[in-house]
C-alpha cells in the first residue's frame, strides 16, 4: 500500500498527517485554518486519494506557519508513500475551470524540486486567509515531495476561485502522476533513477 505518515511537532505547529495515494477520495481534515481546510478537502476528492490531518498552529500570529508545515508535511508522506517509483506514470498535468477562472497544473516528479507558479491574485485575502500562503504551501510540498510543479492560472477575477481550479487541478494532476502503468517497466527514466 501506498501510504505514509506524518509528525511535525515545533513551537509554532502540531501536526499528524496520513497520506494514501490508493484512496477513495475520503479526507479527515482539522486545520486551524478553514480556508486551507477546504482547498485540501478539494484536492483529496479529485485526487482520489485519502488525506487525514490534525493541524494546530499559532494562529493568533497568522496562518503562515500551520500552512507552511502542512505543506511540509504532505510532500514528505508523498515522497514516502511513493516508494521506489517503480511502474508510476511520473508526468501528470490538468487544466480545471471553476466558474471564470482557469487554472493548470503540471507535474514531474522527477526528484529534483523547483515550483513555478504563474498565478496573479486580484485580492490580497480570501477571508482571513492571505493568498501569498498559496504559494509558500505549494513551494514547500515541490520540495519536500521532491517534484517539479508548475502552475498556471491562465485567467479568473474572483480570488477563491482561481485559487479552487489550482487545488483541484494539483489533485488531478498528481493523481495521473501517481498512477501505475502496466507499460512500463522499472523507473520511468532513460537514467535508471529518478
Amino acid at each position: 500500500m501506498r501510504k505514509a505518515e506524518r509528525a511535525r511537532k515545533t513551537n509554532e505547529t502540531d501536526i499528524k498527517l496520513s497520506f494514501h495515494i490508493d484512496g477513495e477520495g475520503k479526507a479527515d481534515i482539522q486545520t486551524d485554518v478553514p480556508f486551507m481546510t477546504h482547498m485540501l478537502d478539494l484536492f483529496t476528492k479529485h485526487g482520489q486519494f485519502d488525506l487525514s490531518i490534525e493541524a494546530k498552529g499559532d494562529v493568533e500570529i497568522d496562518d503562515h506557519h500551520t500552512t507552511e508545515d502542512i505543506g511540509i508535511c504532505l510532500g514528505q508522506a508523498l515522497l514516502e508513500a511513493l516508494g521506489d517509483k517503480q511502474g508510476i506514470k511520473r508526468y501528470g498535468s490538468s487544466m480545471v475551470p471553476m466558474d471564470e477562472a482557469l487554472a493548470q497544473v503540471a507535474i514531474d516528479l522527477s526528484n529534483r524540486p523547483h515550483l513555478e507558479f504563474r498565478a496573479e491574485f486580484p485580492s490580497r485575502k480570501v477571508g482571513t486567509f492571505d493568498t501569498e500562503l498559496v504559494h509558500e504551501f505549494l513551494w514547500k510540498f515541490a520540495l519536500e515531495a521532491r517534484m517539479n510543479l508548475h502552475v498556471i492560472v491562465h485567467y479568473g477575477t474572483n480570488t477563491h476561485h482561481i485559487i479552487e481550479a489550482i487545488f483541484k487541478a494539483l489533485g488531478r494532476a498528481l493523481d495521473e502522476a501517481t498512477l501505475i502503468d502496466p507499460r512500463v517497466k522499472g523507473i520511468p527514466s532513460t537514467k535508471g533513477m529518478l
